[in-house]
């Protein structure tokens, strides 16, 4: 490759003086190896003509002279011309003297330079015979300068075989560059053996042309093995380095320390690798702004970093540094680049904040809060709407009653000083306040340590006065008054005052609130006159006050609000009270039942608790005994040879300051595991209330109108009816049948008629009473609306069912004529279930109310059936000579039906 860049010229005094010394010392220097080039007749300027190994000759060199101005050798030992040289000799040399100025050594090396003119021959055939040499032709080292510039076609070398002493040969040449691409590079001349290049190579694109030479006679015999011809291109420096980016963009904290790395740029060289046209160096061409110097950058790696301690975002945030990279080793003949490197300094937390005064003043009216008073502006060089610019204001001193409070306008970043809580001008009329202020972010470092307290402001409110109503102060006032104290009794009350005049003159008092009316406040003086008798457990205190709410108003109009907070004083006005009434004791299960007390009054006036039976009998005393177990409670004793009953006892039971109150236990001894074994026998006594026995006696209603209509076949035809007992579960049921005879079924709407071995038997079900009349038998029911239901009446076989449809009214006759059969004619079950089914439940449902209309689950209870052998027996029992006898049968109610009294028993 060829390295392009400027050149100096050697002539002049200077040159000249230093060439006699190089040549004064030449004498005195060890010479070493001679090198010798092969060259053209003539030479381009900047061309390379070879290489030398400097470091073999002398490794610690650092003086690199050549004693022949018309070249120039650079530290790898390469040699390239100064200038066009033209050969007119055969022969040229020149010396490069090596220096080594630590340890005084110097050596020297002698390069030859030959041109050599080619001779061409041409060779005859001399024989037929053809014959192999002994030798083998020998490829000559070629190699080809990338971009020459001719002529053209460029000869590179001669191609020779040890057979053309004695045969005629042909030359033949393959391979890119020839027959590949690209194609017509090279070509060689068939009867010499000389090869040429057609045009100019650049060895970025093609580094080496791998030919083939070939060797053969006319008739085509190979003379020669094939000959690998490798066409090497040397590099020229040809390619200018170039930065990976055109601009780099890099970010380095203000105050950061000297070396710190602010970025890396890169460039890159098309030319041959490791060789002097490769080897780049990085330097700063031009930084701005100029002044300070700050930045420095490594020559081979490009790494730049930080040369100063005073990198100030303040005083620039931004630098631009203009980058170049040369190759060559930064040789002045070395091909450059530029680019533009951008650095961004960001900003730290290195400026403190000031307040632009120390001192402000402001003003605030007594008894307003919630207003801004004043602003206070600070100064901070920091990057603006960032934690670092941000403040943060306090108030160190002043403000220990929480009056102020100030925050940061975040638009303008000042202080903003508000009264939060009302000021009083007669407490302080001035109040001075000390502020400071910081940062949301912490200083640096270094700022800290140079800047160890914050900036702080004095500022003095000044506190103006204001024509204000009366003050209610304290808000809450005390007061004590007796329980039970006479009406009109008088104690002093409310006080608020003018704070201008610091009295209560010209105030005038109102009441606002007495949750019992039980005190009236004087208007002028304020004091508390009670209105009524006060009864501390008449109302629940808080805390154990009671309050009352008390407005004062000035001649103004003007009013505050304060609070009176009596504290009753208890007296003895409530005995203690037993919370039994009623006990049962399960003998002998349970040996002592417990009786508890409680006290309305405070504690001075209650328990401890004594209990006795002062006031009971001796027959109570010899049964029942009294067991004190703590303060509130004692336990209550039988004898073993207790009957079971209920008895009357009269307990006693005394507070500790005397007051006594009496009262008769209703005690239930009772033969039983658990007492609510017990609750029914125990309810067994109590008297009946109206609407339990009007319940009882539209249960007896129904009940026998329901029998009545069951039995009115049986008398009839005076026959004993059986009722099957696993049909209804002692509900009312139907007759059997003792003959065969005509089945009729007749309901509400009609009448069905079976035929069972040709005879007739009638099923007229009844609801209701019935009423006989001759030989009919009516029944009536209600259902929704009025249905009458008249008995067969039959002659013979013959059976006639009429239906009337109208009005809600429906009649069925029974057969006409003949003797009249109440067996044969009946309802069915179901048909009567149905019926009662409702009406039944309507009237349990008015048992289960008391006289005031309200659910009580206690009047009736659910029974299940039972089975067989109840002692109660089924309510079906009922004989007509029950219905007969009226109502005189609830004055002894059987066993039957306890059960319905128990359900129907008044609390």
């Amino acid at each position: 490759m060829a390295a392009v860049g400027p050149r100096s010229s050697p002539h002049g005094a200077l040159s000249r003086q230093l060439l006699l010394t190089l040549l004064v010392f030449s004498f005195a220097c060890e010479a070493c190896k001679n090198v010798i080039f092969n060259i053209p007749s003539k030479l381009e300027a900047d061309k390379m003509i070879g290489r030398v190994n400097l470091k073999e000759c002398l490794k610690s060199a650092d003086i690199i002279q050549s004693s022949d101005s018309d070249f120039r050798v650079l530290e790898d030992g390469s040699v390239f011309t100064a200038r066009v040289v033209v050969f007119s000799d055969e022969k040229r040399s020149f010396t490069i003297l090596l220096s080594d100025t630590k340890t005084q050594a110097q050596k020297d090396i002698t390069v030859l330079l030959k041109h050599q003119r080619k001779v061409l021959r041409k060779r005859q055939t001399k024989e037929t015979i053809l014959r192999r040499a002994k030798r083998r032709w020998a490829p000559i080292p070629c190699s080809m300068m990338e971009n020459s510039l001719g002529p053209f076609p460029l000869f590179l070398q001669q191609v020779q075989s040890d057979a053309a002493q004695n045969y005629t040969i042909f030359y033949s040449i393959s391979g890119p560059g020839v027959d590949q691409e690209p194609l017509n590079l090279f070509y060689i001349e068939k009867n010499t053996g000389n090869l040429y290049c057609t045009r100019p190579v650049d060895r970025e694109e093609y580094d080496v042309f791998d030919l083939i030479g070939y060797a053969s006679t006319a008739d085509g015999y190979s003379a020669d093995l094939p000959l690998p011809l490798p066409i090497r291109v040397e590099d020229e420096n040809d390619n200018y380095p170039v930065f990976t980016e055109s601009i780099y963009n890099f970010e380095i904290p203000e105050s950061s320390k000297l070396g710190t790395t602010v970025g890396v740029v890169c460039a890159t060289d098309r030319d041959e690798p490791d060789t002097m046209h490769t080897l780049l160096r990085y330097s700063i061409l031009e930084q701005t702004p100029r002044s300070p110097g700050l930045f420095s950058v490594h020559p081979r790696k490009g790494v730049i970093t930080l040369t100063s301690h005073s990198l100030d975002r303040e005083t620039a945030h931004t630098y631009t540094l203009l980058m170049e990279v040369q190759d060559m080793d930064g040789q002045f003949f070395g091909l450059k680049a530029t680019s533009t490197c951008l650095i961004t300094v960001r900003d730290s937390n290195d400026n403190v904040p000031t307040f632009r005064h120390n001192a402000y003043e402001a003003s605030v009216e007594e008894n307003t809060f919630n207003v801004e008073i004043l602003r206070l502006l600070i100064e901070d060089k920091d990057l603006i709407n960032t934690e670092n610019w941000r403040a943060n204001f306090t108030i160190l001193k002043g403000n220990e009653k929480g009056h102020f409070k100030i925050s940061t306008d975040k638009e303008t970043n000042e202080g903003v000083l508000c009264v939060i809580k009302p000021l009083n001008y007669e407490e302080n009329r001035q109040v001075i306040l000390e502020v400071g202020v910081n940062n949301e972010a912490p200083l640096t470092r270094d700022t800290a340590i140079r800047s160890a307290t914050m900036s702080r402001a004095v500022v003095t409110v000044h506190v103006k006065d204001q024509d204000e109503g009366p003050e209610c102060n304290p808000p809450t006032q005390d007061i004590q008054i007796k329980e039970n104290s006479e009406v009109g009794s008088k104690i002093n009350g409310y006080k608020a005052y003018d704070p201008e005049t610091k009295s209560s003159k010209g105030l005038r008092y109102k009441k606002l609130h007495d949750p019992q009316g039980w005190i009236n406040i004087d208007e002028i003086s304020g004091s508390v006159t009670t209105s009524k008798t006060l009864d501390r457990e008449a109302v629940t205190p808080q805390n154990g006050l009671y309050y009352i709410t008390v407005l004062a108003i000035d001649q103004g109009g003007r009013s505050c609000t304060g609070t009176l907070a009596v504290n009753l004083e208890d007296a003895n006005d409530n005995p203690p009270e037993i919370l039994q009434n009623y006990l049962t004791v399960c003998k002998p299960k349970m040996t002592y039942t417990e009786i508890s007390a409680v006290d309305l009054d405070e504690a001075v006036n209650g328990p401890p608790f004594s209990f006795s039976m002062a006031n009971a009998s001796p027959e109570i005393r010899r049964i029942w005994t009294l067991k004190q177990v703590n303060d509130t409670a004692a336990h209550l004793s039988y004898q073993n040879n207790a009957y079971f009953q209920e008895y009357d006892v009269p307990v006693t039971v005394e507070d500790r300051a005397g007051q006594s109150a009496t009262k008769t236990l209703r005690v239930n001894l009772c033969d039983c595991v658990h007492p609510s074994q017990c609750k029914a026998a125990s309810r067994s006594g109590v008297v009946l209330g109206g609407g339990a026995i009007l319940a009882i006696l539209l249960g007896v209603a129904l009940l026998s109108c329901v029998l009545l209509t069951l039995v009115c076949g049986a008398v009839g035809i005076r026959k004993e009816k059986h009722f099957p007992e696993d049909l209804t579960q002692q509900n009312l049921i139907i007759s059997n049948t003792e003959a065969p005879a005509y089945d009729r079924v007749c309901s509400a709407n009609g009448c069905m008629t079976h035929s069972v071995n040709n005879s007739s038997q009638g099923f007229c079900g009844t609801m209701g009473s019935g009423v006989k009349t001759g030989g009919q038998e009516t029944i009536e029911m209600v259902k929704g609306g009025q249905q009458t239901l008249e008995s067969c009446r039959g002659a013979g076989h013959q059976h006639t069912l009429e239906s009337c449809k109208g009005g809600g009214h429906h009649t069925l006759d029974s057969c006409r004529g003949g003797q009249v059969d109440a067996d044969n004619c009946r309802y069915t079950y179901s048909e009567w279930h149905s019926f009662t089914q409702p009406r039944l439940g309507e009237k349990l449902h008015l048992c289960n109310q008391n006289e005031d209309r309200m659910q009580s689950q206690d009047y009736v209870l659910t029974y299940n059936y039972e089975g067989r052998g109840s002692p109660a027996e089924s309510v079906g029992c009922c004989s007509e000579k029950q219905e007969e006898d009226g109502l005189d049968f609830l004055s002894n109610l059987e066993p039957k039906f306890t059960a319905l009294a128990e359900a129907c028993v008044k609390r």
